[in-house]
């Protein structure tokens, strides 16, 4: 038992650890956000913030996993059980907002992408602070409950995506306002008094 928690802590601990060498990530440099969104490698902020919800979700989802083999489904919440678990989802809410911010601004064309990105940051937050095993589930159940959120973050990724696609096709930037640019705004002539 002790030999395949140790082989799934040497496993977690080295996929989960950043690379050695500044890489840019989701347009992030440095190999801190190398954890983040390891998927979307140059890619724009949405790209970053979509990688970043199924990748940090799947990290907590491992680290419960792990919990589990360890203690057992009915032991895994228990006392100091759950503390790496809970870590994680500590350390989970930090890293994606970041990634989460910067993906409501590339959305801030269209308060529905917004919406939408608000509503993916609310499923996320609930699924991940769910991965607990519930008392009476069995493993398929659990398994199937733990699994069910991807299929929920795709749908509602490829939504934002569409709604995105269709802004940015039928749109063009607004121009810009008078008095802009590298011109400095004339001040107006002042009225002469009148004299009597």
């Amino acid at each position: 038992m002790h030999v395949v928690v140790a082989f799934f802590l040497t496993l977690f601990t080295a996929l989960a650890a950043p690379a050695l060498h500044a890489e840019t990530i989701g347009g992030n440099p440095g190999p801190q956000h190398n954890y983040v969104c390891p998927h979307a490698d140059g890619q724009d902020a949405l790209d970053c913030y979509f990688d970043a919800v199924r990748h940090l979700y799947t990290m907590c989802r491992n680290v419960k996993a792990i919990e589990i083999i360890e203690f057992g489904y009915e032991k895994s919440g228990d006392g100091l059980n759950a503390a790496k678990s809970e870590s994680c989802l500590v350390k989970q809410r930090l890293n994606i907002e970041r990634p989460y911010q910067g993906a409501l601004k590339e959305a801030k064309v269209s308060l529905q992408a917004t919406e939408g990105l608000r509503s993916l940051q609310e499923a996320w937050t609930s699924a991940i602070t769910q991965l607990s095993w519930r008392s009476g589930e069995s493993d398929d159940d659990y398994r199937k409950r733990v699994g069910q959120p991807y299929d929920d973050f795709n749908a509602r990724i490829a939504g934002i995506r569409t709604i995105v696609s269709v802004i940015e096709k039928y749109t063009e930037p607004a121009p810009p306002a008078k008095g802009t640019g590298n011109s400095k705004a004339q001040p107006k002539p002042k009225a002469k008094a009148k004299s009597n």
